[in-house]
């Protein structure tokens, strides 16, 4: 089944009025004594917040029982507590399901329309994650504030938000451009993951993965495309944990989300580097007061004696010094949002033209061409609305090798779709060579139909 129109039972829900009420005496107790305290382990700020919450409660139990009101059972306490805390420290009532390890993305459209995407493919209406949308809004306004950067505003003057959550897990959130605040949670399941897993699930059969370790192995400079929730973080994710423990690389991201630098058992010597929004003052270039982007984070990377660079998403500017540490570098990754491997090359071009600087659009395409080698596109098949489920694979690898006829780079389809759109071998690579040298077996491009053993047919 696809679509599934019956709502993911939530847990009871604690007197909404109760939860905001002692939110609001804790949350001002809270912040007076950390204010005289000065108490700054994450850890402690939490305890202490439960204690405070367990005292106004024990006050409050008190209260009810002299007023001639029924007493709280044991499971309403500790319900409305464990809400303020999720309030404090969590998520609210979107908590539980950003705690759900098969819940892969939550969209909020108002407070009342929640959808769920699980790790099965099945979308599911879930619970109100609040009262109305004016609440909604203020535990999302909540949340920006406690992130602890003064960019991180939610409000009219700054109506989009975009966070990363204490697991990872990526949050944008738009109100007063909408008829109502709109919130989606994109959470990545799977970090440690390498391309056995990826056969597996399904994403590359056993001919892609010998195909890309060895590309990898050999030091190839690797695009990843597709279209939004394709899976190309965890392809990349997957790409990384191929290098030897030994390489020093760096990972260099809009929001991390790739979190290499959170396995050290695989990579004991990754840089980890994150851009920065700034604030809303300007400069005297005209840039916001300690902005950091990804192009200055490339540019500085170059300095860092890497092999590798990986640039999560490239969607600007930085697009120039990427192509330039791959020309100048071996085994570099990078991400890019496209319809089609071809359309790729197309669009590395059209970001190049943009960058700001002079350039023509046959130097762009040298440039491309001389710097990436292979080009990897997924492909995501949705079939949820129709009963389905959802399918995420490889359905094209493209070779460049130089310089073709008008200026455009020379590319062959190494792999291509076949008969239901996973990739199959088509034709020989160019760097055949380097890739049998990294251990390929070149007797896996005779698989003419692949290795993929279960059927994509829509059904689940």
């Amino acid at each position: 089944m696809g679509a599934d129109e019956g709502v993911v039972p939530g847990p009871a829900v604690p007197d909404s009025v109760v939860v905001r009420q002692v939110r609001r005496v804790v949350a001002e107790r809270l912040a007076a004594r950390l204010q005289v305290e000065g108490v700054a382990d994450v850890a402690a700020r939490r305890e202490l917040a439960r204690s405070l919450v367990a005292d106004e409660l024990s006050d409050r139990a008190r209260a009810r029982v002299h007023d001639g009101a029924d007493a709280w059972s044991a499971v309403a306490e500790m319900g409305i507590a464990a809400a303020v805390m999720a309030d404090l420290f969590g998520l609210g009532r979107l908590q539980p399901l950003v705690d759900d390890p098969a819940v892969e993305n939550i969209e909020v459209d108002g407070y009342d329309q929640v959808w769920v995407s699980y790790a099965d493919g099945h979308d599911r209406r879930g619970p109100a994650v609040a009262d109305s949308d004016a609440e909604l809004i203020e535990m999302i306004q909540l949340l920006a504030a406690r992130s602890g950067s003064a960019e991180r505003t939610f409000s009219s003057a700054h109506p989009c938000l975009h966070l990363r959550l204490e697991d990872g897990s990526r949050l944008a959130a738009m109100a007063w451009t909408t008829p109502r605040p709109h919130v989606v949670i994109r959470r990545h399941r799977v970090r440690d993951v390498d391309l056995d897993h990826l056969v597996g699930l399904g994403t590359v059969d056993t001919v892609l993965a010998g195909f890309l370790r060895a590309a990898i192995g050999a030091g190839k400079n690797v695009v990843v495309t597709g279209l939004q929730n394709a899976g190309k973080t965890t392809l990349v994710r997957a790409l990384a944990n191929e290098f030897a423990p030994v390489e020093r690389f760096a990972t260099i991201e809009k929001e991390y989300e790739l979190h290499l630098h959170d396995l050290p058992h695989r990579h004991p010597r990754v840089v980890a580097m994150e851009a920065r929004e700034g604030s809303a003052e300007k400069d005297a270039h005209g840039r916001r007061a300690g902005e950091i982007t990804l192009t200055d984070l490339v540019t500085d990377a170059l300095r860092m004696n890497l092999r590798r660079i990986i640039v999560g998403e490239v969607r600007g500017p930085e697009v120039l010094p990427m192509l330039e540490a791959m020309s100048t570098g071996d085994g570099s990754l990078c991400t890019l949002h496209a319809r089609t491997a071809q359309h790729a090359i197309d669009r590395i071009v059209t970001l190049c033209l943009s960058a700001g600087v002079s350039m023509t659009e046959a130097f762009a395409y040298r440039l491309l061409a001389g710097s990436v080698d292979l080009v990897v596109h997924l492909t995501f098949l949705d079939h949820s609305a129709t009963g389905g489920a959802k399918h995420r694979f490889v359905s094209d690898v493209v070779e460049i090798s130089g310089l073709g006829e008008g200026f455009r780079p020379a590319t062959t389809t190494v792999f291509g779709p076949g008969a239901d759109g996973r990739a199959v071998p088509l034709h020989r690579p160019t760097c055949l060579d380097d890739l049998i040298r990294a251990g390929f077996d070149p007797v896996f491009l005779d698989h003419r139909n692949g290795t993929w053993h279960v059927p994509v047919d829509g059904r689940s």
